[in-house]
């Protein structure tokens, strides 16, 4: 398997020269957990960051396990996760080689 070119799964939202986002679908096709992926160089250098909307169903029967964490930690922990087909996580790692030379090679002086 190749990567391809339209990438499956991954869409370019923005390309601003020295930063780039895509959003990446999970295989379930649920907005829940597909998550964005920005990257970005800057005089330090290139960053990859990468954002995930974690939603919990808080008043399930854990719900006060939940309130006592809160009141005891001052947080609630909780885990995202995203699902790639293998066509797709070849897409996105070529995606991500190919975002990280094009905002490196804009930066050079």
């Amino acid at each position: 398997m190749k990567a391809q070119t339209p990438a499956e799964g991954i869409l370019k939202t923005n390309d601003w020269g020295d930063s780039r986002a895509y959003h990446v679908l999970c295989e379930c096709g649920s907005s829940d957990c597909s998550h964005n992926l920005w990257i970005e160089a800057d005089d330090s250098g290139v960053a990859v960051i990468v954002y995930t909307t974690v939603r919990s169903n808080f008043w399930s029967k854990r719900r006060w396990t939940h309130i006592w964490t809160l009141l005891t930690k001052g947080y609630v922990d909780f885990e995202g996760s995203i699902h790639l087909k293998e066509q797709t996580a070849l897409n996105y790692a070529e995606t991500l080689k190919l975002a990280i030379k094009d905002v490196k090679d804009f930066k050079k002086p």
